[in-house]
């Protein structure tokens, strides 16, 4: 069976890179003499051109499911609105992730996001921004 699957395969041209799955895509050259070195978030932002980037979305306050999902409709559509591809799952009752194909676009999402009155915090690649809607003492921490 292996060496029906390699004559199969043999005569086949190599995929173009945009067909490849993420993972094998080359990465696109950054061109680092643009880039500010003392912000570190700009430097990661254009690390994550074309490639998949989740943000973590927290509510603020108690809401209901339902309610969350509500909130956080209306900014996928707000985002969306504003040319920003982003794809919404509800993982708890008040938090959301929100995927994004654009790696760069999320941090642009997280600026609209964050100054949203209902939205406690956005965790992108690991670090926590707080939200409008935070409480102060949580504001503070970070």
């Amino acid at each position: 069976m292996e060496r029906l699957l390699e004559q199969w395969e043999e005569d086949e041209e190599p995929l173009e890179p945009d067909e490849l799955p993420e993972h094998l895509r080359p990465q696109a050259p950054i061109d680092l003499s643009k880039l500010d070195v003392n912000n570190p978030e700009e430097m990661v932002r254009e690390s994550k051109k074309g490639r998949t980037v989740m943000a973590f979305v927290q509510v603020a306050g108690s809401p209901s499911r339902a309610d969350a999902e509500t909130v956080t409709k209306i900014w996928q559509s707000s985002l969306w609105n504003n040319h920003i591809q982003a794809e919404r799952y509800m993982i708890e009752d008040a938090r959301a992730i929100f995927m994004f194909k654009d790696g760069a676009q999320a941090w642009k999402a997280k600026d609209f996001l964050v100054e949203q009155d209902n939205c406690e915090s956005v965790t992108i690649e690991s670090k926590k921004y707080p939200g409008k809607g935070a409480k102060e003492d949580a504001k503070e921490e970070l």
